[in-house]
């Protein structure tokens, strides 16, 4: 492994570890986790960096030469659009999986309900990492279909070259997180979602980001200012959000199920994507799985609120009850997957191989052939031209839609 170190702020990499020390035991588990981001330490590995090479360039190169010929799609048919996009963009969301688990080795464990296979569902989850909604496509492969989630998270990703491509075509749900801008765009996404009876798992993190030493500071102050618990393994959730959410999931009836995930690492926990180009993977991952049932959710707002509230106060002693034994609830067996594990095993391994050779395919393609330039000219031109014309290739989707349905003057309602 090569490794650059810089020790710029050893000083100050000492007095954390001093402060570390004097915590109380309960937090010296959480503190240790994160020592290594904190002290100021950089460091890149092969293995971090094959990593996030693989996933870059088979993004980059996926949404030019996969999802690029599909694009003119969307303005003879939304609908279809989205069903063709859904299985492409599947088929990348199998690379991280196939990396983590066979090339780095990464347990992945899930317990409680599980998933039915294809519901339609909101997905709420504690977000202890930055990079927990990539590690949920370990579950989500074995438990449910790909194709059916979608994402809310910041809209500063969308601009990342290939990955926010990819993001922009899969309609993953961009916000702000100004309630005042995020609500008319969130509430336009899911009525489309709705329109087209586009099955969806929509996951979304409550808290709003992940937790560090700082975000669980102000979740405290937040706690002391409202008369609540401070909490130690979570930060209280924003419930406007996802209220917001499954009521207009409800109302469209696209909705069946909500699932509660608590995810939890014993071991390494990489906190942001520096980690991974460290070379810092998870040893485990833990999903434990609660799934409610629609009719079972509250149906006044303020109910809701409350029920998301005290579904993290169950989460903060699920947490606090797995550190001390690196496991859930003891009476819970493991989860049968809807994909047996000769199936799952043959996905990643076909994935793998599928990856490398495209990206190899794609290098050489650009080198001896001039049109695959120039197609790959004119893709590269557009992803870069829409973003700052229209605001996102997910924009365009849901501007298509919308002409469509004043169009025809009926509910816009289309089949798969």
């Amino acid at each position: 492994m090569v490794e650059i170190r810089c020790y710029a702020v050893s000083h100050l990499a000492k007095q954390l570890t001093t402060s570390i020390a004097s915590v109380s035991p309960s937090n010296r588990k959480f503190e240790k986790k994160k020592t290594h981001r904190d002290s100021g330490m950089v460091t890149v590995s092969v293995r971090g960096v094959y990593f996030i090479l693989m996933l870059f360039l088979s993004s980059f190169f996926g949404s030019v030469f996969m999802l690029g010929p599909a694009l003119p799609i969307m303005l003879l048919s939304p609908a279809w659009y989205r069903w063709l996009t859904d299985r492409i963009v599947a088929t990348w969301l199998t690379l991280p999986v196939a990396l983590l688990e066979l090339v780095f080795g990464v347990k992945v464990i899930i317990t409680g309900d599980g998933f039915v296979p294809g519901e339609r569902s909101v997905i709420i989850m504690n977000h202890r990492t930055r990079l927990d909604w990539m590690f949920l496509w370990c579950c989500l492969l074995r438990h449910s279909y790909l194709r059916l989630e979608k994402i809310c998270l910041k809209a500063a990703l969308k601009a990342m070259p290939g990955f926010g491509w990819a993001m922009q075509v899969a309609s993953f749900i961009f916000i702000h997180r100004k309630w005042e801008e995020d609500q008319n765009h969130l509430a336009n996404m899911l009525e489309y979602f709705c329109d087209i009876r586009q099955p969806l798992q929509l996951l979304l993190f409550p808290e709003g980001t992940d937790l560090t030493e700082n975000t669980r500071a102000r979740s405290d102050e937040y706690a002391e200012k409202n008369g609540l618990p401070k909490y130690e393994y979570v930060l209280h959730p924003r419930t406007t959000g996802f209220t917001f959410i499954v009521e207009q999931l409800r109302k469209g009836d696209n909705l069946d199920a909500l699932h509660d995930i608590t995810v939890a690492y014993p071991h390494n926990a990489p906190q942001t994507e520096r980690h991974l180009l460290a070379g810092t993977f998870p040893r485990q991952i833990h999903f434990h799985v609660r799934r409610y049932p629609v009719s079972s959710l509250p149906k006044d707002t303020t109910a809701l609120q409350t029920w998301c509230q005290e579904r993290w106060a169950e989460k903060e002693e699920r947490l606090r009850s797995f550190y001390s034994s690196e496991r859930f609830d003891k009476a819970d067996a493991q989860v049968p997957p809807c994909k047996s594990e000769l199936r799952v095993a043959l996905i990643k391994a076909m994935s793998l191989c599928y990856w490398h050779a495209f990206i190899t395919f794609c290098f050489f393609g650009l080198w001896l052939w001039t049109p695959l330039r120039v197609y790959f000219l004119v893709v590269l031109i557009f992803f870069l031209v829409q973003q700052k014309v229209m605001g996102g290739v997910e924009l365009i989707e849901l501007a298509c839609h919308q002409r469509m349905k004043r169009t025809t003057d009926g509910p816009g309602r289309k089949k798969d």
